[in-house]
């Protein structure tokens, strides 16, 4: 039994974590179904009222769409630059490497409030006016560290023995890169861009200082309305997104794993 109870201890404390980790998203699930004209839980009714009403809602459209549009820019730049990055620092030693590798992690370090602040005086100072261009720019010096670590990790152990073959056969260095190395990194490439989506997707912080009332992200629109109604529309919108990161989420698994999500952190 003693051999057993840290075992016991250990699955005991896993369960309460994710029992804390889920808890808000049943209770936004749930609420979404009530047929109360205000958010309540435990839910009173089942009903898809509230989704159907997001039809009468346009903004909440509209913003989705921008939310969508500014995410999937986001997640194909920061793409292209995250993984040239990852192949420069795995493959190349130059001056100033280690620099370079913070700089573009800081992100990650900078609390996004600060960041977000920085950024609106930046384009102030450049006279960059709002648009989903300037949303976009911001969120890929967001999403660049995650897509960099991720490919950095799909890069560890990997053999050049074949694409030497391949140049010494005559492929040119592009063809050596989509023909081989890119298939062999592709679980890391793959996640990385779902990863910088739904981080641009989901962002609220930084955009919050970037927006305007032309150009208003779906989390941007969730905060403001929710500052004059609290009826369970906004349970729905935000069950929407629940359910879209957790598919999106899935994939990651499914491509990459979670064991090598986590090592490409440490």
């Amino acid at each position: 039994m003693k051999k057993k109870l840290p075992s016991i201890l250990l699955s005991l404390s896993c369960l309460i974590v994710y029992l804390f980790l889920l808890a808000p998203i049943v209770v936004v699930l749930l609420s979404s179904l009530t047929t109360t004209e205000y958010i309540v839980f435990p839910s009173e009714g089942v009903t898809l009222r509230w989704y159907i009403e997001l039809i009468e809602h346009p903004e909440f459209i509209d913003s989705f769409i921008l939310s969508i549009s500014v995410a999937f820019g986001t997640a194909i730049i920061a793409t292209i630059i995250g993984t040239m990055s990852a192949l420069a620092v795995v493959r190349r030693e130059f001056k100033g490497k280690n620099a370079i590798v913070q700089l573009i992690g800081s992100p990650l370090l900078i609390p996004s409030v600060v960041f977000g602040v920085a950024l609106l005086q930046f384009y102030s100072w450049i006279g960059l006016a709002t648009s989903p261009l300037s949303l976009i720019l911001g969120h890929i010096i967001l999403t660049v560290p995650f897509v960099m670590r991720l490919v950095v990790a799909s890069l560890v152990g990997f053999d050049r023995v074949i694409e030497q073959a391949a140049m010494n056969l005559g492929a040119s260095s592009i063809r050596v890169f989509f023909e081989i190395t890119l298939p062999v990194i592709k679980s890391g490439v793959i996640a990385g861009a779902i990863f910088a989506f739904i981080t641009s997707f989901d962002d609220l912080t930084v955009a919050l200082f970037i927006v305007s009332t032309d150009v208003v992200t779906l989390p941007v629109r969730i905060y403001t309305y929710m500052q004059y109604q609290y009826d369970p529309i906004i349970a729905s919108v935000s069950s929407i997104m629940i359910i879209m990161t957790v598919v999106l989420m899935i994939i990651i698994e499914r491509v990459m794993g979670v064991g090598k999500i986590f090592s490409s952190k440490n």
